[in-house]
């Protein structure tokens, strides 16, 4: 996959600072980073870290007790509708009306963005996800790599500067996964920035340009996976967790966040 050089420096999202806390238990502890036009990210961690907060305060779902982030140079505190006008999230699993065909679903939410498609252009969005032969097909009757495909596209049909994608291969095939891999570098080869939050360490090593690694709400690592991996290759917790002999970035992973299941 793509870990080609970032195509600009632009940051479209800064997070700086930001904590967020849940009565007296501290999710987010001062947690900042960026992401640039034209950049994959990836924020990693293990369950109870603090992504999905950190991911829920930059959607605006959750209002942090401080810290600032902006998308697109718009304060999601401060002017949220133009924060979210420039923002597109694929969430893990899709809710979208199961009796809908997909074209009636593409339709309904260019709709809804603001930017009404025609029939060629829905036509050409389900040529570019290769379902241009399923255009009647109810959503319910989509397999979920196929339904992700839709709920990508539904993502960005608005052109956001900044897409979201949350664990956005999770029960998919192999081939299902390559095929939302490649349709995540077209989003990156048009300039837009990319926030993903995923549990594969493969997906991050072969998808990300740069990663976060969070724990316990804080950043612990941050770097190309390349650069964590020769960082962290002759720490003894990391050596101990190797398998193989070759350190990987789970290796790495494992070694900074520790052996422990999280509930």
């Amino acid at each position: 996959m793509n870990n080609s050089p970032i195509t600009s420096s632009v940051p479209i999202l800064e997070v700086s600072q930001l904590h967020v806390s849940y009565g007296t238990f501290q999710a987010v502890k001062g947690i900042s980073f960026s992401v640039s036009s034209g950049e994959i990210f990836g924020l990693l961690g293990p369950n109870g870290a603090g992504k999905t907060s950190t991911l829920s305060a930059i959607e605006g779902l959750i209002k942090p007790q401080s810290g600032q982030i902006t998308v697109a140079g718009f304060s999601v505190l401060e002017k949220p509708l133009y924060a979210k006008a420039n923002m597109g999230v694929q969430l893990q699993s899709t809710s979208f009306q199961a009796e809908l065909t997909i074209t009636e679903i593409i339709r309904l939410y260019s709709g809804i963005y603001g930017h009404p498609l025609t029939t060629a252009e829905v036509n050409a969005k389900l040529e570019e996800i290769n379902l241009a032969d399923h255009s009647k097909k109810k959503f319910g009757e989509l397999s979920g790599g196929q339904q992700q495909r839709v709920s990508l596209v539904i993502s960005t049909i608005h052109d956001p500067q900044l897409v979201l994608l949350d664990e956005p291969t999770t029960g998919l095939d192999p081939q299902s996964r390559r095929q939302l891999w490649d349709r995540i570098d077209t989003i990156k080869a048009k300039g837009h920035a990319v926030l993903l939050t995923t549990h594969s360490m493969e997906e991050a090593e072969a998808v990300c340009d740069r990663i976060a690694i969070v724990d316990h709400g804080q950043l612990i690592a941050i770097d190309t996976p390349e650069a964590l991996i020769a960082q962290h290759r002759n720490d003894p917790d990391v050596i101990s967790v190797s398998r193989r002999g070759k350190i990987t970035l789970e290796d790495v992973f494992i070694g900074l966040t520790g052996r422990a299941v999280r509930s």
